[in-house]
């Protein structure tokens, strides 16, 4: 009878299904310069592209569906995203991200945000540099991996999840395995929860809930990577990151890594031109200013305002650059007691 009852819970579970809030799973696109179609003043697309260097959109994102988790037939093609000497915006840190493009309530209740993440043998990342990963602009929560000021020794080849820059969770991060991540963010009890699994597996709950200040304007997560500078210990090479199943849904978690619309989804809802139905569930109840607090978050993009700023020193999260932007670029940074400012030309 136990059995029956296991069984039934498990069949229950497999066909509940969440609401896509926004899908970032590159089905849409035909190749990484429909990027190039976005600007502030045509904010088309699934994605703001305004973080990345001066070269050709190619120099530092491709889509391929080599570049997916082979599990996620949800997904028809994956990103790389590569950051290097000249991925620089704003500042000497090397930086690709993409933003959601999105008036969906994706910083409202509960929420669970979706992506997998891998390196590869190539231009394998620095492991003496402090990168940012999948980062809100508070840095309540996000990926790290590298060398992270404070620890001990030089390098470090952990992958880790921080809440309000403190580890909760470490793992080494291998060529060619599919880390596969979803943040459960409650936005009003103000927790946050981390699901994992590598390869095909499902994922499941491995660390939280924990509290944290879940601050977040909608349009401030970050897909990709940024790299701080590091005086001495500066890796010098292009870095390969590889990201798959990016989506934000709400109500049920998907936890099948074959994501929404793939082989053997189920039936469920979707908000208006956000993407497909979820699958396998489990039931749950800019540019800006750059600011850098403690000694390594970095704050960095807000949604942008409807016009240019005023002439002075750019407020926090007032817009500052990005591509067709003619305001003021000014920027301030405040690192402890002193303050940096940047004076850019775009």
């Amino acid at each position: 009878m136990f059995g029956y009852a296991t069984l039934f819970s498990a069949l229950a579970s497999a066909v509940s299904a969440g609401t896509i809030l926004w899908d970032g799973r590159f089905n849409e696109m035909k190749s990484s310069a429909d990027l190039n179609n976005w600007s502030w003043a045509n904010q088309v697309g699934n994605y703001q592209y305004y973080i990345h260097g001066s070269g050709a959109v190619t120099k530092y994102v491709n889509l391929d569906a080599k570049f997916k988790n082979p599990a996620d037939t949800g997904s028809k093609q994956g990103a790389k995203i590569t950051i290097d000497s000249t991925a620089k915006w704003n500042s000497d840190m090397w930086r690709t991200e993409l933003i959601p493009q999105t008036k969906a309530a994706i910083n409202s209740g509960k929420v669970y945000y979706h992506f997998s993440i891998k390196r590869s043998t190539t231009n394998v990342p620095s492991a003496t540099n402090e990168h940012q990963i999948c980062f809100f602009e508070s840095h309540f929560t996000e990926l790290k991996y590298g060398w992270v000021n404070g620890e001990s020794g030089t390098s470090n080849t952990n992958l880790q999840w921080m809440v309000g820059g403190q580890s909760k969770w470490k793992v080494e991060l291998l060529a060619d395995v599919w880390h596969n991540v979803a943040y459960e963010i409650n936005f009003s009890s103000n927790s946050v929860t981390f699901w994992h699994s590598t390869g095909s597996d499902p994922l499941t709950k491995t660390a939280g809930p924990f509290s944290g200040s879940t601050s977040s304007n909608g349009a401030d997560w970050h897909l990709g990577v940024l790299r701080l500078p590091r005086a001495g210990n500066d890796g010098t090479g292009a870095e390969d990151w590889y990201f798959s199943g990016v989506y934000i849904e709400s109500g049920d978690l998907t936890t099948a890594i074959a994501s929404p619309g793939g082989a053997g989804a189920s039936t469920g809802t979707t908000d208006p031109g956000a993407g497909s139905p979820a699958t396998t569930a489990v039931s749950s109840s800019i540019p800006s200013s750059v600011v850098v607090s403690q000694s390594t978050t970095l704050v960095t993009s807000a949604k942008p305002e409807p016009s240019s700023p005023t002439v002075g020193t750019v407020k926090q999260y007032g817009q500052c650059g990005g591509s067709g932007y003619t305001g003021d670029t000014n920027v301030s940074v405040s690192l402890g007691s002193s303050v940096i400012t940047y004076l850019t030309t775009i």
